[in-house]
């Protein structure tokens, strides 16, 4: 009764199956430590950016997708393979993706911040802004879907990032709008705001 034939029968090396599994183990653990590290960025780190969850499992699939694919061309050039063509080609076509996805995503974020001011309307046309901690600003004088035109008193203009004034601070000035608060206040000088509301719904107070 014969065995099994042996690796060396059909020239495969027992270095080259051990280098295998290895790196098939490191990249199931890489896979795992960067599903667990991402999920953990994306809890500490959602509450500030507001970015939706599918964000998220999207940077994770990814990365693990080029993981693995990293690890199956190692593999391929263990088991004699080449694919140095091949990494040139990947390496290309990964920063082409990088470069597209970092473009279409600030121009997304600046049409979306776009739309936001002008809904909620933090500054208008005509009104002062200065960007804090910084202390560059100047006249709001124009405004569309990727910056926000400021004209400074030296007579040089600004172009700033749409999606720059929701990552700092910035003070508006020369602006007459009234708030709701201000209002009931200035309505009853001395009167406390509660008790002016009440007042003008004819409500008793307590």
């Amino acid at each position: 009764m014969s065995g099994l034939p042996a690796f060396g029968d059909y020239r495969i090396s027992g270095a080259v199956v051990a280098g295998s599994v290895v790196i098939l183990v490191a990249a199931f653990i890489g896979s795992a430590f960067i599903n667990y590290a991402l999920r953990r960025l994306s809890l500490s780190m959602e509450p500030r950016l507001r970015l939706p969850s599918q964000t998220f499992v999207f940077l994770v699939r990814a990365l693990s997708s080029l993981l693995w694919l990293c690890a199956g061309l190692l593999v391929l050039e263990l088991w004699g393979v080449s694919v140095s063509g091949l990494w040139a080609v990947l390496a290309s076509a990964a920063a082409v993706i990088g470069v597209g996805f970092l473009a279409v995503w600030t121009i997304i974020s600046n049409i979306t911040a776009s739309l936001f001011i002008g809904t909620w309307h933090p500054f208008r046309l005509g009104e002062t802004v200065e960007i804090l901690p910084e202390q560059f600003g100047g006249r709001v004088i124009d405004r569309n879907l990727m910056f926000t035109v400021l004209r400074e008193a030296s007579g040089a203009t600004l172009q700033i990032p749409n999606n720059l004034f929701f990552q700092k601070m910035f003070r508006v000035s020369a602006s007459d709008e009234q708030y709701l608060f201000e209002f009931l206040e200035k309505s009853r000088p001395g009167m406390p705001v509660g008790a002016s509301a009440r007042a003008e719904a004819g409500t008793p107070g307590e």
